[in-house]
């Protein structure tokens, strides 16, 4: 007797469908599996045994094999062991193979029967969608994130008796409500830009590049505020709309870091002792990377040169493609990396150098190697570079100034980035496009310079010997301004401003 339950895997980026097989001879009691599993899965014969006969089934006492097709694609996880147990079941007459007919069954099973929650639902709820199976049993925990997939019928199980009578049709699992998953407010344990004395240029230049989704270099002194000013962004992110929670959320549950839903906005901030795996991705199993688990939010790179160039240099092919392939000998997946970069940095190894208040100790030559770090092309792909001076000891007790209407100079340049979004939303019809993404033939198409601006930018860019890529990323900061401002084209003003964020 053959015996087929369907279930699915995360692989990488994707899910794969694996349809786990069993046969029952005689013989002596043995039960194996084979199909190319690692030693998790080999491991769920101790948890598949226990956990049936903890459950009240017993476990036959005869030769069993469960084969994971297909064969050749490589099993790792927990994600298998409810459809094992399932199989067995099956082949010992305890349950019937129609019971299991088109649905799809995953989950981790502890020693008493209960389920555990597993990584990558996403994944594997999207797999069975493209494969046509109309129910989904997934452990109870995972409900939250597979909720966010619409237009599924997905049932959250806490144990294996609950399943096993629910399939019998004896007790009926009630189906939970979709949950709504809510955009989460103000961080209360980051910065808004009414903690930050000054430095209204420096606002004025994160505002922005966030409406934009620009990358913006910001240098200065210790202790001018650049930290500060780039974790204020975090709070000054919009909102995701439910197709990007879903791509959020995914990211992170491949990656490990949470069973539930994310709702807000990523904010990553890797320390520059990380290893390149670490933050671009790979590793034996291909897992993702800082900027991947960045993806639709910000990147912080704090110190920017103290991070290795061969990671810095690693950078230039995900800022540019938004997405970043990784290889390795076992597994070959490709990650979604769009990200909006936030980098700090000294002007200097000791970071005094211009500073008129304090003397710099650095030579030429450190000061050489030190920039130099950040090379041509990587800072060619910034859009915006901006230069903070340190704020005068006796502005920082002073009071926030007083605003308009009583609302924060927060909720002020929130509501403006909102504003700017909405009118990039119009402008290209979806809301998954930012005056950054555009290629160079969208920019040409598609935005509109006054003639005024169009001569003081072949003028500029002259002067400045812009390369083509700096030349068209002029252009969309300028077209973000001018969405700031509610212009309907890009005016000289709004060049000029974009052309001050291009000084190095």
């Amino acid at each position: 007797m053959i015996a087929k339950t369907y279930s699915a895997i995360p692989y990488g980026y994707e899910g794969r469908i694996v349809e786990v097989e069993g046969d029952m001879n005689k013989g002596l009691p043995a039960f194996n599996i084979v199909g190319m599993a690692n030693k998790t899965v080999s491991e769920a014969r101790e948890r598949v045994k226990s956990a049936i006969t903890s459950s009240g089934f017993s476990f036959p006492d005869k030769r069993v094999t469960i084969n994971l097709a297909p064969a050749d694609l490589l099993k790792d996880g927990s994600h298998l062991d409810l459809p094992i147990a399932l199989t067995v079941l099956v082949l010992s007459g305890q349950l019937r193979q129609e019971d299991l007919k088109n649905k799809l069954f995953v989950g981790e099973l502890s020693l008493n029967g209960s389920l555990r929650p597993i990584h990558g639902i996403i994944n594997i709820i999207e797999a069975a969608r493209i494969a046509n199976i109309s129910e989904m049993y997934v452990p109870e925990e995972n409900l939250a994130q597979a909720s966010l997939i619409p237009n599924v019928t997905v049932i959250g199980v806490k144990n294996l008796q609950e399943l096993f009578l629910h399939l019998k049709h004896e007790q009926t699992i009630q189906k939970h409500p979709k949950i709504v998953v809510e955009n989460t407010k103000t961080d209360k344990n980051s910065p808004i830009l009414d903690h930050i004395r000054g430095q209204s240029f420096a606002k004025r230049a994160l505002a922005v590049a966030i409406a934009g989704h620009h990358n913006i270099l910001i240098s200065g002194p210790p202790g001018a505020g650049k930290t500060l000013l780039a974790r204020a962004a975090a709070n000054l992110l919009p909102p995701p709309s439910p197709e990007e929670q879903i791509a959020i959320t995914k990211i992170h549950s491949i990656a490990g870091e949470t069973d539930g839903t994310i709702s807000s906005r990523p904010f990553r901030a890797p320390h520059h002792t990380a290893s390149a795996i670490s933050i671009i991705g790979g590793g034996t199993k291909a897992e993702p990377g800082e900027i991947s688990l960045a993806h639709l939010g910000v990147l912080f790179l704090d110190e920017i040169p103290e991070f290795p160039r061969s990671i810095l240099e690693a950078l230039r092919q995900p800022l540019e493609d938004k997405k970043i392939s990784v290889s390795r000998a076992n597994a070959k997946t490709t990650y979604p990396a769009d990200f909006m970069l936030i980098a700090t940095m000294n002007p200097c190894p000791c970071g005094y150098l211009g500073d008129p208040t304090h003397e710099c100790t650095c030579t030429q030559v450190q000061i050489n190697n030190y920039q130099k770090k950040l090379s041509g092309p990587l800072f060619d792909r910034i859009d915006m570079n901006i230069t903070v001076a340190k704020v005068d000891n006796s502005d920082l007790r002073q009071k926030s100034p007083s605003v308009q209407n009583k609302s924060s100079e927060h909720d002020i340049v929130k509501n403006n980035i909102k504003e700017a979004l909405n009118r990039q939303r119009l402008r290209y019809g979806r809301s998954d496009i930012f005056n950054s993404s555009l290629s160079s033939h969208q920019v040409s198409s598609l935005l509109k310079l006054t003639p005024a601006a169009e001569n003081l930018l072949d003028s500029a860019s002259k002067k400045l010997n812009l390369s083509a890529r700096s030349y068209f990323k002029v252009i969309k900061v300028a077209q973000t301004i001018a969405d700031l401002d509610g212009a309907a084209e890009i005016d000289v003003a709004h060049l000029t401003e974009a052309l001050n964020y291009r000084k190095r």
